[in-house]
């Protein structure tokens, strides 16, 4: 039987939940009510990350309480927004305190200059949400299909043109937070705060929201620490002296992609064009749009921006922007970047404050032998003047600081035990690992528990070839949905099957080329096996100042992925 081309396809499962929920509403506050279990309703658990927290279970606790014919080991992790990464140490103090008052006692700093918590049992869910929005943060729109935290530079005081994309990203995030008054109805018992939403209806959004996530970052040349060209909407920076005169707009990138399934794939946006700053929340807002009207609600795999502009060409993409804004972008500006990396140690701004970049090893902040990162920076929050930047490279960097504080930052973190940044080999400080097992339920491999071991191997290597001070980008996930961003990894590890991962090479450490599958579900063993003649052939054979990824290019281990269809040949 042939099918009817012109009949509608069937919309995904997801499309009545939202359309059911009355903006989001769902029966979550009777999910939370029953005392019966720890859980919610599938289509509450779907609901709730609107509202920015997802349930759980402790994998590593599932056979055992099977066998026992008991509840899974339910609890909830809750992501806090936090646009551009900027912090408080209030801020930070009052987030930290409910890391031991609910949760498991660790922060996660995430990719998107985020925090995670985990282990919120359902019991503890709004008290927690309550006292995250009491510190003037707050949670709406952190997951789910909505635009997420925007991104901006992890140091914005560092010049006037970080603090003027500070201030267009939080007005993005501002502009395109969801309107729906259910937030504070569940969480906030009816009281609103800040930019929570207000509204019954959604002017930007609809009823149905957006067919998947949305993501934002702003950047500014030369160093891409966001990773913009792996956002579904990016601004790039064009500075003329101290002023920021407008952005490169960039459109369809997104990483995530399902193992089998080659029609899935990673894909770096399209620069379309530029626009001043003010009129980028507009431009935000339209290609917010048009992806609410033309984004595949039938098949959530093929959901996002990214096929959007993959099925109907920058072009055609180009023109219905034009043609909704009611003006014409103008043609793009020439700009470079240099490294997706973060600065670490100390560097000054420009009004004279320093700030001091900190490797946070899978953005975990948790006790640990001989180390207490979470209490360094308690006590640095609490006695010396500061503020805090979330990078989207899952690091921290403590700045605004005076020149006398200095020496006492350094202080605090050594009493504690935390390693300076001159202490961590160059691979380590470009590491980042999603949290995997045991609470993601799409995990098939460990990643936040197994890179730190990897790295160590690598490291003993590195050094006998006398390269260990080479920038190498290593990036490592649980699964191939692309939370940290493994396919712009020059190494990048995906999670096939437990203790097995897909190996890929050859990214562009600018963040301006994707890597290729080198070895398909290969062992810890045979990674080191793969990489370590490679190494070799890096030390004693590269260029001057060439990077990892474009050796790994030229030297034809893996072909250039110039497109993200081009992905999977």
């Amino acid at each position: 039987m042939i099918s009817d081309p012109n009949t509608p396809k069937k919309l995904s499962a997801n499309e009545g939940i939202k359309e059911r929920s009355n903006f989001l509403r769902g029966t979550i506050l009777e999910s939370l009510a029953d005392e019966s279990t720890g859980a919610i309703t599938a289509e509450d658990a779907q609901l709730t990350k609107f509202h920015g927290t997802y349930m759980q279970d402790d994998r590593d606790k599932r056979a055992s309480l099977l066998k026992e014919k008991k509840e899974k080991a339910f609890s909830f992790m809750i992501r806090v927004r936090v646009p551009g990464g900027v912090c408080t140490p209030e801020q930070w103090l009052g987030i930290d305190k409910l890391a031991d008052k609910f949760g498991e006692s660790s922060l996660k700093l995430t990719t998107r200059q985020a925090f995670q918590l985990y282990g919120i049992l359902k019991c503890n869910l709004k008290q927690t949400m309550k006292e995250i929005n009491d510190t003037l943060l707050d949670t709406l729109a952190a997951c789910g299909d909505v635009n997420r935290n925007v991104m901006s530079p992890a140091n914005p005081f560092e010049s006037e043109l970080h603090g003027q994309a500070l201030k267009v990203a939080q007005q993005i995030h501002d502009h395109l937070t969801p309107r729906t008054s259910s937030y504070a109805e569940i969480w906030l018992d009816g009281e609103k705060k800040g930019t929570v939403g207000e509204e019954e209806v959604e002017p930007i959004y609809g009823k149905t929201y957006l067919p998947r996530k949305f993501k934002i970052a702003v950047a500014l040349p030369p160093r891409n620490d966001v990773d913009v060209f792996s956002n579904c909407l990016g601004f790039v920076g064009i500075p003329q002296g101290n002023q920021v005169v407008g952005y490169n707009v960039l459109v369809g990138g997104g990483l995530g992609m399902t193992h089998g399934k080659t029609a899935t794939f990673p894909r770096l946006a399209d620069v379309i064009g530029f626009c001043t700053p003010e009129q980028v929340v507009q431009v935000a807002e339209e290609v917010v749009k048009i992806q609410r009207d033309f984004g595949d609600r039938s098949d959530r795999r093929h959901a996002r921006l990214k096929y959007t502009v993959d099925d109907r060409g920058a072009d055609w993409f180009l023109d219905e922007l034009n043609s909704r804004l009611g003006w014409n972008l103008q043609s793009s500006r020439e700009f470079h970047f240099d490294s997706t990396t973060d600065r670490y140690g100390w560097t000054e701004d420009a009004d004279g404050k320093w700030a001091y970049g900190l490797f946070v090893e899978g953005g975990r902040l948790r006790k640990k032998e001989g180390s207490d990162p979470r209490a360094a920076i308690q006590e640095i929050a609490q006695k010396i003047p500061c503020q805090f930047r979330l990078t989207a490279n899952q690091n921290l960097v403590i700045a605004r600081v005076d020149a006398a504080d200095k020496d006492k930052v350094e202080s605090v973190l050594k009493l504690h035990g935390v390693k300076l940044s001159d202490e961590v080999s160059a691979l380590r400080l470009n590491s980042i690992a999603c949290t995997a097992l045991p609470t993601c339920s799409l995990a098939l491999a460990e990643s936040e528990r197994y890179l730190p071991t990897l790295v160590d191997e690598l490291d003993k290597i590195i050094l006998n070839l006398g390269i260990n001070d080479a920038s190498i980008a290593i990036r490592s996930t649980g699964c191939p949905n692309g939370c940290g961003r493994p396919y712009l990894g020059e190494i990048g590890l995906v999670g096939k099957a437990p203790g097995k991962y897909n190996l890929y090479l050859g990214a562009g450490l600018d963040g301006m080329r994707l890597n290729k599958l080198y070895r398909q579900a290969i062992t810890h063993d045979e990674i080191l096996s793969a990489l370590e003649p490679i190494l070799k052939d890096f030390a004693e054979n590269r260029e001057v100042k060439e990077r990892f990824g474009d050796f790994c290019i030229r030297k034809e281990y893996v072909k250039a992925t110039v497109e993200g269809s081009d992905f999977h040949d």
